[in-house]
């Protein structure tokens, strides 16, 4: 059984791959990358490795030969080429390579969700689902990488400030759901949909954690849209703005709230504790 990993040269790739390494032998990996030079540079030894590019379906098939079980992983949205054409471009690859399951990066209760950060991979379910192809979506919560530089400034002394509210958010580490990714890779029997995400916590209860690691006091901010706006635009945010106000406005309105604990039964143990987190970013 040959096992695939799409965008294995980025951090979540990398470190799936690498995961997978401890679950089945290296020579049965193929690594899908766009550069092959990199991917030589900072993946483990001993596996394979393939030119595959989500813009280039007819390459992707032949890329995708051979391979049993894919784990996909959804590109970054924003760029010249839509992100819904190259996941389309990604299943239909699959399915006339004959690969057999796909467990895909997917986004929290895609379903059901309003975000307009939701509306690609709310398509690309759809297309794994009507390709006939088994498959498991792995909707992901949010790293607590993500919120790194509120981390790193609340540490330097600067201002913890959001406008999400009370709004709650399942973070986790992402080289933990890169893990579970992998975990379900290899499952003989996964489930269809798995809900990734840390314990549920809001802002206010996140900023409690860092200053329990911190050696400098900093003010926690609860801020209207308007403010918070007001304060990236001051930092030379302006220009990504609207996508942060976005990201908090869903949290606000409980997208990202979540107490399932398929990540920990992934896992096979409890993740890691907020504080050890902290500390590791």
């Amino acid at each position: 059984m040959k096992y695939g990993v799409t965008a294995a040269t980025g951090k979540f790739g990398k470190r799936a791959v690498e995961y997978l390494t401890e679950l089945v032998d290296k020579e049965n990996i193929v690594a899908l990358v766009r550069n092959t030079k990199k991917a030589e540079k900072i993946l483990p030894t001993g596996i394979e490795i393939r030119q595959a590019d989500y813009t280039d379906e007819e390459g992707l098939e032949k890329a995708f030969a051979g391979i049993g079980r894919l784990l996909f992983i959804s590109s970054v949205p924003g760029g010249s080429y839509p992100r819904d054409k190259q996941h389309l471009n990604v299943v239909q690859a699959a399915q006339n390579a004959g690969v057999n399951f796909v467990a895909y990066t997917s986004f929290p209760h895609a379903d059901q969700a309003k975000s307009l950060l939701a509306s690609d991979h709310k398509i690309t379910e759809k297309a794994l689902t009507e390709s006939g192809i088994k498959h498991a979506f792995l909707r992901n919560n949010w790293y607590l990488e993500n919120q790194a530089d509120l981390i790193k400034g609340a540490l330097a002394g600067h201002p913890f400030q959001y406008s999400a509210g009370e709004g709650r958010v399942g973070w986790a580490l992402e080289r933990e759901y890169a893990e579970a990714a992998a975990k379900v890779l290899v499952t003989d029997v996964p489930k269809t949909v798995y809900e990734f995400a840390g314990n549920s916590l809001s802002f206010a209860d996140l900023a409690k954690a860092v200053a329990g690691v911190s050696k400098r006091q900093f003010k926690v901010e609860s801020l209207s849209e308007a403010e918070y706006r007001d304060e990236l635009n001051k930092a030379g945010l302006q220009n990504a703005a609207d996508i942060i106000i976005m990201i908090q406005n869903l949290i606000k309105e409980g997208e990202l709230t979540e107490n399932d604990r398929d990540l920990v039964d992934t896992l096979g143990r409890e993740l890691t504790p907020l504080k050890e987190a902290l500390l590791e970013i």
